[in-house]
């Protein structure tokens, strides 16, 4: 905003702050604001939200645009109900007469669609686009790393601009992290903590699930364990965090349906802080990073292996042309006692297929190439899954390459390329 020399407001919420509080720091943000009518905000006390954003109205300019920014949205909504009422009612009789930009900002993905749903206030009065973070393609520009480093560096960073900004240019995941996992204030520590105090700011229950998941616990029973919730408090925790989108509800991909649902962190950066730094950010404060970075190096290989295989899944998602043909939906197979778990199963539905058109194994370590005692793994894992027979195809998304014939292959480089 401050580029494009254009007028602007930018005003934050808090959920810490009560109504009557965010309503004086708006009025301080129209005051200190670039607006031409920035001086009408002086000395001013609006007693609800229909009245600031009345006054906010009348700020901005008529004969060039202007642009406002209402931040933490949600917090807004959770502070004050009579919120949306008010902005539909001012957007309608003012701001929408008026070369402004309105934009509100919000990361509770959920609560920032269902603004714009039917039956709520503002319904139809705006665009909704969501800012994603950076992809892998956009890591390994930025940091000037090779394929296999940058998904690595993704699975840490999970994309975010704040650390990746931090992050030495050329530096592997194993450098950077000696660097920083000393430091409280480095932005790989405190984005973690940062997120969950602005999603769970009383929600005590949901970031006990939420921990339990980083560390490990993937079932409904043992992370309920873990956790250790009653079965009603432990649904309530997990329907608010696959509603926010912080979780995700996965369930095997077959022609047989099935129950055996699993929960992950989504975000990538936040699985890594809540399985490696989140619960050890006291030693790390009172001076032993050294502690940590000894235990993130002794389980790095087992806890990558396994938080790759979502953004393998979305990489091969991007490739269709590469796929068998129907191949429309891309997940994993298991069963409770994980016999077999498969990583890759392609069909051409979701859910529950109609037809599995490939199956694949995932092999990311940084020596050992996929060899003949994988294939014959992978051989028994598709003769006992649910459709595939002896023509569906193998796939096998290598680190280190493979060493066999009979099945596609596709490497750190095959799936960075998905991206650009």
């Amino acid at each position: 905003m401050e580029r494009s020399d254009l007028p602007f407001l930018y005003f934050t919420a808090s959920a810490q702050r009560s109504a009557a509080l965010d309503l004086r720091l708006f009025v301080e943000s129209g005051e200190a604001s670039s607006l031409p009518g920035a001086d009408r905000f002086a000395g001013q006390h609006p007693r609800d939200w229909n009245a600031a954003l009345t006054l906010l109205a009348s700020a901005l300019p008529e004969d060039r645009p202007s642009v406002v920014v209402i931040d933490e949205m949600p917090y807004l909504i959770g502070n004050d109900p009579g919120f949306e009422g008010s902005l539909q009612k001012v957007f309608d009789r003012e701001l929408s007469r008026k070369p402004v930009l309105l934009l509100c900002i919000g990361s509770d993905l959920a609560m920032m669609e269902a603004l714009n749903a039917y039956g709520r206030p503002f319904h139809q009065r705006a665009s909704e686009m969501v800012v994603p973070p950076l992809n892998p393609a956009a890591v390994a520009e930025m940091l000037g790393l090779p394929a296999a480093e940058a998904f690595d560096a993704f699975l840490v960073s999970g994309g975010l601009p704040l650390i990746l900004d931090e992050w030495p240019h050329a530096a592997t995941p194993a450098e950077y992290l000696a660097d920083v996992v000393a430091d409280p204030t480095s932005a790989l520590l405190i984005s973690g903590e940062r997120a969950l105090a602005a999603e769970f700011p009383e929600d005590a229950q949901a970031r006990r699930v939420l921990g339990a998941i980083g560390a490990g616990e993937r079932s409904h029973a043992l992370i309920g364990r873990a956790a250790d919730l009653s079965a009603a408090s432990l649904g309530r925790a997990l329907r608010l965090l696959t509603d926010k989108r912080i979780v995700e509800a996965l369930t095997p991909l077959s022609t047989q349906p099935s129950r055996e649902t699993r929960y992950i962190v989504a975000d990538p950066h936040l699985r890594f802080w809540l399985a490696f730094l989140g619960p050890y950010l006291p030693e790390i404060e009172r001076g032993r990073g050294d502690l940590t970075l000894a235990r993130i190096e002794r389980g790095w290989t087992s806890w990558r292996g396994r938080a790759v295989e979502s953004i393998v899944r979305e990489s091969l998602r991007r490739l269709p042309e590469l796929l068998p043909d129907n191949t429309n939906a891309i997940g994993g197979y298991w069963t409770r006692a994980n016999d077999p778990e498969i990583d890759i199963v392609c069909a051409d539905r979701d859910p529950i297929a109609k037809k599995i058109t490939a199956v694949g194994s995932i092999k990311w370590l940084e020596k050992r190439q996929f060899d003949s005692h994988d294939l014959t793994r992978l051989y028994m894992h598709r003769s006992r899954l649910p459709g595939a027979d002896d023509d569906t195809r193998m796939l096998v998304v290598s680190r280190a390459g493979i060493s066999v014939p009979g099945v596609t292959g596709f490497t750190p480089d095959d799936l960075l390329a998905a991206w650009r």
